[in-house]
């Protein structure tokens, strides 16, 4: 991170970005994220408990705990049975985040695709809703008017990637790549031409290559696999997001505060554990 006295501020985010591939593993690799740690500070940050996307991202703009904010997860309790369930969206956010305040004091914010900001809520700025949003025919933007904006700008809206779980990995390869373009478009195309003191986007992409090729990549996962296409692909992608990051950083003024954080890391999944059925068999 990089820290001055500036009227404007930027935190990009990258989901699921963990700190041995960042600080250890890939550095000598990454010349925007090596060039920020080396003039300024960095370090691990402890996430919150579950350590998932929902609701890590909203517990760091709020300040709350999931507790406080009624949301541990994608799905989440609606009542106190078993079947009701519901996904988490924004309108389940009753805190303030940071530019709700920021809002309040009349700075102009501009946030783009951090996740739980869909459906999008009004701010002073602009809003493009996160990866929950159902797709590009979606009301994803505040004001609503600037999605067809954008849209001509900057082509069709990639919330997410498609097909995530698909088997052919080499296809899903691609379509990161292009998600993670895309969103370096949209980012390059609201600084440039929408006014703000505080920017922030997330990138999914991160997240999406670490579900969708670690067993390439680490030959202790129990699933291990070679694959003389895929084998290096987390180590591409990595220079490749380091790369748009930089381009990103081109429209951030020299004396702009900037945050370059993550929601939680990750790793090799051994098993797991069932609770209510562990419980079950200690009960009878």
């Amino acid at each position: 991170m990089r820290f001055h006295d500036a009227e404007q501020s930027c935190c990009a985010g990258l989901d699921c970005a963990d700190p041995v591939l960042v600080y250890e593993t890939f550095r000598s690799e990454l010349p925007v994220l090596n060039g920020l740690m080396s003039s300024g500070l960095w370090g691990r940050l402890r996430s919150c408990d579950p350590p998932i996307t929902c609701p890590a991202w909203m517990v760091m703009v709020t300040g709350t705990s999931p507790g406080e904010l009624g949301i541990y997860g994608f799905r989440n309790r609606t009542d106190h049975t078993y079947s009701g369930l519901g996904i988490a969206t924004s309108s389940w956010i009753k805190h303030e985040t940071v530019w709700d305040v920021l809002s309040r004091n009349k700075r102009n914010c501009i946030t783009f695709a951090v996740p739980l900001t869909f459906p999008p809520k009004p701010l002073r700025g602009c809003q493009i809703g996160c990866f929950l949003t159902p797709g590009p025919d979606s009301n994803y933007s505040y004001p609503p008017e600037l999605r067809q904006e954008i849209t001509a700008a900057c082509g069709e809206y990639v919330p997410d990637v498609r097909d995530f779980r698909t088997n052919d990995k080499v296809g899903l390869l691609q379509r990161v790549i292009e998600m993670t373009d895309s969103h370096t478009t949209y980012a390059k195309w609201l600084l440039k031409n929408k006014p703000w003191d505080f920017f922030m986007m997330v990138e999914m992409g991160t997240d999406r290559i670490h579900h969708g090729f670690w067993k390439y990549f680490d030959k202790q996962h129990p699933r291990y696999e070679f694959h003389p296409q895929l084998q290096h692909c987390l180590r591409d992608y990595y220079r490749h997001v380091d790369a748009c990051l930089g381009k990103i950083l081109e429209d951030i003024p020299d004396d702009a505060w900037i945050a370059i954080v993550s929601d939680h890391g990750i790793k090799r999944m051994a098993g797991g554990i069932a609770f209510n059925e562990w419980l079950i068999k200690k009960a009878t």
